[in-house]
């Protein structure tokens, strides 16, 4: 504050000092520097005393009067616009006192004798007094927010510290340290290692042949052949499940009790293959967790990477942001300027009206863009509106491309509901996707697993994972889940809208299909459907779209049906025929060309998604 008041008082004195810039006669600063300051809102009060005063002390009196009156006029025409439009435009400013002074200086020259050079010169005055407020008012503006000396500009509460930064990225070390001591530790296992060995034989002999009199004579003579028939027994029950017929009479050779032992290590085995599914499902757990880590560690190093603060840095571009902000009655503060890793642009402030009106955020992204000298975009979650009442606003770099979604579905005869489950979401960082899931089967419960696919893939990608992660968290989940025939197809495309490429991913399932223009470009899968395996292969591609382009992905149902031995370019010929560029349409006609294949029955859940891009 007391930073401004100083600023205010040399404004003051320079109000005073203009009075003296003499030019032909006339003295074009007094106006224009009177009309810049009252735009910009100082003690209009004191201004207007201390540039009378300057007039008083440097200019004659004839020029007194009739600089006095512009003042005047313009100050009224400057206060009469804020009443009636809750703002004042720059160039409405300029105009007022540009045309002030010459209607001023030919009304002097009309009550007098007309001279046309002297008029001329007013006319002339006139114009230099409106380039100069237009000049000066965003100076003057840049000058008391304090970022015409300095790109740097003001430090603004709510600025994030660097510190914070440095915080995530040590978090997100550690987070990605335990992952890698959970992924170190011990290995699935398929059979039982030689100790586990010894200790079931221990078991059986302390339940069947202690209380044998040849118990000494098997099992302390170090060439007692028990040893071996044991050895040969186990591995007869962990591949067979039982014991084969020769070591069976092998083992009645040398004991009495062979059944018993028999049924005895039949019954362990089973204990020890319940206690070792039971140890994998453990390790497979903790790989779980290990993949979690990971990612939580990649979400953090990425926030902390994500948006680099440059408001210091660019403390010039963020004052002209507030100098088109105010032009337009809104007050903006707390106003931070990120940079994303891709290098763009993102705008936070908190903003309100002055005037209690309200102002549109789309003309206020208009005021940011040329600002900043970038197409900038409210954000997703911002209000349409700024009233009075304080409101945060975001505004993001703009993108290139935009895109149009259409589906078209059918469920399959004598079926309720859909296995298939779709999504289109558009993620923060300018992406847009496209999910599909297949559920295995058909019905309800073909449509849960599916939705429920989808629901994941939706929560980890919009909490920040990445595609791949997401994926592959959504897997461990229903793996985790344990159900028998809990299966489900999953393709993804990720349409990035600054740059056009698209990154395809593909989980068992059916081909994508990119139409540009009378050509069609077939991405097939050759991977497993999720839920399968804990080890997901996850089959990736990537294609740069062009303006017109459309991405068309399928479920197995509508290639199946064809019936045709080669479904995919049967399917290219279909795409080749339909004409529309409206998405919603191009999909409505594909199913309905694949009708014609099945005689107008549907034996399996078809769903056909068309996303369009386009530049802007």
């Amino acid at each position: 504050m007391k930073q401004t008041r100083w600023k205010e008082i040399i404004l003051y004195g320079v109000a005073m000092a203009v009075s003296k810039g003499a030019f032909a006669g006339c003295y074009p600063l007094i106006p224009g520097f009177f009309a810049a300051c009252y735009l910009e809102e100082v003690n209009r009060t004191l201004l207007l005393i201390f540039s009378m005063f300057g007039m008083t002390l440097f200019i004659p009196v004839q020029a007194m009067a009739k600089y006095m009156t512009a003042l005047f006029v313009t100050a009224a025409v400057i206060k009469l616009v804020e009443w009636a439009n809750k703002s004042c435009r720059t160039y409405i400013g300029a105009g007022a006192a540009g045309i002030s002074v010459f209607l001023v200086t030919l009304a002097g020259e009309l009550l007098q004798v007309r001279n046309r050079a002297i008029v001329w010169m007013g006319l002339l005055e006139s114009v230099l007094v409106f380039g100069m407020v237009l000049a000066l008012t965003p100076l003057l503006h840049q000058f008391l927010e304090g970022t015409f000396f300095s790109s740097g500009g003001r430090r603004e509460s709510g600025q994030i510290a660097p510190e914070h930064g440095e915080k995530l990225e040590t978090y997100a070390k550690s987070f990605n340290g335990l992952s890698q001591i959970f992924s170190q530790m011990e290995s699935f296992k398929s059979s039982f290692e030689p100790e586990e060995m010894g200790r079931m034989q221990q078991e059986i002999a302390g339940k069947i042949c202690m209380s044998c009199d040849q118990c000494a004579i098997c099992w302390q003579e170090e060439n007692s052949p028990m040893f071996e028939v044991f050895y040969r027994l186990f591995h007869s029950i962990e591949k067979r499940g039982g014991a084969k017929e020769e070591v069976n009479q092998e083992l009645a050779d040398y004991c009495p009790y062979s059944d018993s032992i028999i049924e005895e290590a039949v019954e362990v085995f089973e204990k020890a293959k319940l206690n070792l599914a039971w140890y994998n499902r453990l390790l497979e757990n903790r790989g779980v967790i290990a993949e979690q880590l990971d990612a939580m560690a990649y979400i953090m190093e990425d926030c902390a990477k994500e948006y680099r603060d440059i408001s210091r840095k660019e403390g010039k571009l963020l004052g002209s942001v507030r100098y088109r902000m105010k032009e337009r009655g809104i007050t903006a503060r707390e106003i931070r300027l990120y940079e994303r890793r891709n290098g763009k642009l993102s705008l936070q402030m908190q903003a309100c009206s002055k005037w209690g009106n309200c102002v549109s955020v789309k003309e206020l992204a208009k005021a940011v863009s040329q600002g900043l000298h970038r197409d900038m975009a409210p954000g997703k979650y911002v209000r349409s509106m700024v009233g009075k009442e304080e409101s945060f606003l975001t505004f993001e770099e703009d993108t290139l491309f935009h895109t149009l979604q259409g589906v078209a579905r059918l469920t399959k005869d004598d079926a309720q509901v859909s296995g298939d489950s779709f999504s289109f979401l558009e993620l923060d960082g300018g992406e847009c996707v496209m999910a599909l899931s297949d559920g295995m089967g058909s019905g309800i419960r073909a449509c849960k697993e599916s939705e429920m696919v989808i629901e994941l893939i939706e929560k980890f990608l919009e909490a920040g994972f990445r595609k791949e992660t997401a994926i592959r968290m959504m897997n461990s989940a229903m793996v985790i889940q344990g159900e028998e025939g809990i299966f489900s197809t999953v393709d993804l495309a990720s349409m990035d809208l600054y740059t056009g490429m698209c990154e395809f991913y593909k989980i068992g399932a059916a081909a994508t299909f990119i139409k540009r223009g009378e050509a069609v470009e077939c991405i097939s899968s050759g991977s497993l459907p999720a839920g399968m395996f804990h080890q997901l292969e996850i089959d990736r591609a990537s294609r740069q779209l062009q303006n017109g382009d459309f991405v068309i992905q399928v479920t197995d149902g509508v290639l199946d049906d064809l019936h045709v031995p080669e479904p995919e370019e049967a399917f290219r010929e279909i795409l080749k025929g339909i004409r529309t560029n409206n998405p919603e349409q191009m999909a409505k006609q594909t199913l309905e060309q694949i009708l014609l294949f099945t005689a107008g029955k549907v034996p399996d859940d078809m769903t056909v998604l068309v996303s369009g891009i386009w530049e802007k």
